[in-house]
């Protein structure tokens, strides 16, 4: 069983006028980093890059399994570099230094560690004995840890010596429309987000959301968009009630009431919802009632799947899609990313 492999891109798949820059066209010959002094072109990173096999990258588009690949190839490169250029420096073998700073460091999992990550992720093991996956559970954990110890380390070598990036990823160019948002409408990040408030791994994301807006303020311009399933029957009307209480001025109070109760999505519990948030009851339930906002909820699902958005959260940070219910250090990824290109424009 091929746990570690299969661990690394699960978490991807998660899930039920723009402020994006233009995506800029790169050649083989760009430079897309540089380690202190020492460029990495384009083409350094394709001779890596186009090894992956493309089932690494399950369902992403050509474009984002490109970027991804790439991506990768370039992490690799830029350590490569930080480790030699440590080496050199320290007059030791490239070999001994990582044994010395990475190896060195890692502790070989406990028994006991093999059987409580074997609790913890039964779905994971899809059935299999604790037997049967001992080896590759342990195999797992040490891969883990050594990436951990590795990143660590080259954390603290970047410390030392600048390193830049430059490597384009792919964007589509999402309008926000009169969406309800925060922030301003000039800010340095626009994340918009397509929802569906019957979808669990919307419950998921939202306090993820939050922890984003939270942690960047106002250099983030936060659109929400509907895109209710078909599949989920309370998650229409739950979009056209949000839609009535942004009417009244109250859509983020509304949208946190609705992520906040999940069962509570019937009709009368949508209006019941609204009277309690202090709104105008009659306006509401007339608004919900005769549908005034079919035309909204339908043009944005128009939109989503002019993206090719199939599944809910959807996320466009400049641009660059984040699918399903990712953790706050993929966000944190892209939008530090988004920051540093900003400021080598």
């Amino acid at each position: 069983m091929r746990i570690a492999r299969v661990l690394v891109f699960a978490a991807l798949f998660a899930s039920c006028s723009t402020a994006a820059q233009q995506a800029k066209k790169q050649t083989a010959t760009d430079v897309v980093a540089t380690v202190g002094t020492t460029p990495i072109t384009l083409a350094q990173v394709d001779d890596m890059a186009l090894q992956q096999p493309a089932s690494s990258f399950g369902n992403l588009n050509l474009s984002q399994a490109m970027f991804e690949a790439r991506r990768m190839a370039l992490d690799s490169l830029v350590g490569n570099l930080l480790v030699e250029q440590e080496a050199k420096a320290r007059k030791l073998d490239k070999v001994a230094l990582v044994d010395q700073e990475v190896s060195s460091k890692i502790a070989p999992p406990t028994d006991e560690e093999v059987a409580a990550w074997y609790q913890a992720n039964q779905q994971r093991v899809q059935g299999a004995t604790l037997d049967q996956v001992r080896a590759p559970i342990r195999a797992f954990l040490v891969q883990e840890r050594t990436q951990a110890a590795r990143k660590a380390y080259l954390d603290r070598l970047k410390a030392k010596t600048p390193v830049k990036v430059m490597l384009e990823p792919p964007r589509q160019a999402v309008k926000a429309g009169d969406s309800p948002a925060k922030g301003l409408a000039s800010a340095s990040i626009e994340m918009i987000e397509f929802s569906d408030f019957q979808c669990p791994y919307c419950l998921r994301a939202n306090p993820v959301v939050d922890q984003v807006l939270g942690a960047y303020g106002d250099k983030i311009h936060f659109v929400y968009r509907n895109y209710p399933l078909p599949n989920h029957p309370n998650a229409r009307p739950a979009a056209e009630a949000a839609q009535c209480a942004n009417e009244q001025g109250k859509f983020w109070p509304y949208h946190d009431r609705l992520f906040a109760n999940p069962a509570q999505l019937s009709d009368a519990d949508l209006k019941q919802s609204a009277s309690q948030l202090g709104l105008d009851s009659a306006k509401f339930n007339a608004c919900f009632d005769g549908h005034k906002y079919k035309a909204t909820i339908d043009a944005d699902i128009q939109a989503a799947d002019e993206l090719g958005v199939s599944g809910t959260p959807a996320f466009f940070i400049n641009g660059r899609s984040i699918t399903g219910a990712q953790p706050f250090e993929e966000f944190k990824r892209v939008i530090d990313e988004e920051l540093e290109l900003k400021k080598t424009r």
